[in-house]
């Protein structure tokens, strides 16, 4: 009777190899996260109330992040393919062109949101002090975009040369920093006086902009970036910038469509807003550690891909899912079971609006948020790893489809016309996400399927 062999994804080395990668960017992509989380815990301690202000100044940021994030992502996977053929020193023209582009993407972005705030916020009726207090945030973080789109370039580039390590430790000095801004600024320490929302603006504008230097010192110090490199292929700028389109899509259509959301919950009352506004930042907390592993997914697919290694891709591909389905299946038993006291470290367990006491009233919404996780991340997982295919514009139409046909349809019926308020919108999130999820992996089954080897 002969043993039977562990299929080739889930071998001891394929999962060390995900691990050894995916640990590192998920530890430095939750940086970014915990930037927002920190500013959340301080507001959520000092002004609770003023919340609302910076989540629907997230609007216009995060759509336009979402789209530099996807244009971009092109750095990572043609960075990638040299990688899987030995020629990364190769990688520097690659580098420089995303770095032009993201400088002139992140200044035009900070003109057009600067301008448009203001009659942006008017146009969808908040009361006046309201829609002037959510402009004031949104034009101070647009102040930002530029260090956002030129870090975000670097950490590219360095995660796909597999030195996710540099960018982890540039990152948490960013958490770091960040953290000092917002006690001085919304708390109010040393000279400073307390600002609030706005404090919190200025915190994460500051802090991408002192990061640009760490990230460029460990750029020259670390990568290849500025050595001479041959001219590529014909087709690579077109490439370049073509597998991101899908991807920016996508981005614009999630981000957008999650952060309107805000906008149908401030309809409903400041005090629906911040209830489900925190929620919500637990769920994109645990999507760091997606995005973690879907990014070393993607890495492992395209550097397959790029061989020409079909079983190889779909192996990592695999492996991939796998690894979300369990990291899902722990963090969301994790949020259930410690619902209470973590809504308590988001909000000050004394805060009321409306006569709502909020720490109990978020607790409520973190066991749908418990169930929401796993699916959040498996549509991220999937969809990285089919676009390191090149598969580009279907997972777009799922995004489009989810986020928008789906969830705003959805937030707006259960929050308002059902009268559920945040319960009736963190619902509409969790559906969202169970369809994303449950279709991008459809479609990467039915992918690996029609290339077994």
């Amino acid at each position: 009777m002969t043993q039977r062999a562990w299929p080739a994804w889930a071998r001891a080395s394929e999962i060390l190899d995900l691990l050894r990668l995916s640990g590192p960017i998920a530890i430095s992509r939750a940086a970014m996260m915990l930037m927002g989380i920190t500013d959340a815990i301080v507001l959520g301690q000092m002004a609770p109330g003023e919340l609302p202000y910076v989540l629907n100044s997230w609007l216009p940021i995060g759509v336009s992040l979402g789209l530099g994030t996807g244009i971009l992502i092109g750095v990572q996977v043609l960075t990638s393919e040299l990688m899987g053929v030995g020629r990364e020193q190769e990688s520097g023209r690659i580098f420089r062109r995303a770095l032009v582009f993201s400088a002139v993407l992140g200044l035009a972005l900070t003109a057009l949101i600067y301008l448009l705030a203001g009659p942006m916020f008017r146009a969808f009726g908040f009361a006046p002090e309201v829609a002037a207090a959510v402009a004031s945030c949104t034009r101070i973080m647009s102040l930002g975009m530029f260090g956002f789109m030129v870090t975000t370039v670097c950490s590219m580039y360095m995660e796909a040369l597999r030195r996710p390590l540099f960018v982890t430790a540039v990152m948490y000095f960013g958490v770091l920093l960040n953290l000092g801004f917002d006690l001085a600024l919304v708390a109010g320490w040393g000279p400073f006086e307390p600002m609030g929302a706005n404090g919190v603006a200025w915190a994460t504008t500051g802090t991408r902009t002192i990061l640009i230097l760490a990230f460029g010192w460990a750029i020259v110090a670390f990568t290849p970036a500025f050595k001479p490199s041959p001219k590529g292929p014909d087709e690579e700028v077109r490439r370049q910038f073509s597998v991101g389109i899908g991807t920016a899509i996508s981005n614009v259509v999630e981000w957008g469509g999650f952060n309107f959301t805000y906008i149908i919950a401030t309809w409903i009352s400041l005090q629906v807003n911040t209830v489900y506004g925190y929620a919500t930042q637990m769920m994109g907390l645990a999507f760091m550690a997606f995005l973690g592993i879907g990014t070393a997914t993607s890495v492992r697919v395209a550097e397959s891909y790029g061989r020409g290694d079909r079983q190889g891709v779909n192996d990592a591909s695999r492996l991939g899912v796998v690894a979300t389905l369990t990291v899902g299946g722990l963090l969301g038993g994790f949020v259930y079971l410690a619902r209470e006291p973590i809504s308590e470290l988001l909000v000050n367990p004394t805060a009321v609006m409306d006569g709502v006491l909020l720490a109990p009233a978020l607790a409520l919404l973190l066991a749908t948020v418990a169930v929401a996780i796993v699916f959040d991340g498996l549509q991220a997982t999937c969809s990285m790893a089919l676009r390191a295919q090149e598969v580009i514009w279907v997972p777009s139409i799922i995004h489009i489809g989810s986020f928008f046909v789906v969830l705003i349809p959805a937030a707006y019926t259960l929050g308002i016309t059902m009268q559920r308020g945040a319960q009736g919108m963190i619902e509409a999130a969790a559906l969202s996400v169970i369809v994303a999820g449950v279709s991008q992996l459809a479609l990467l089954q039915w992918k690996t399927a029609r290339h077994r080897v």
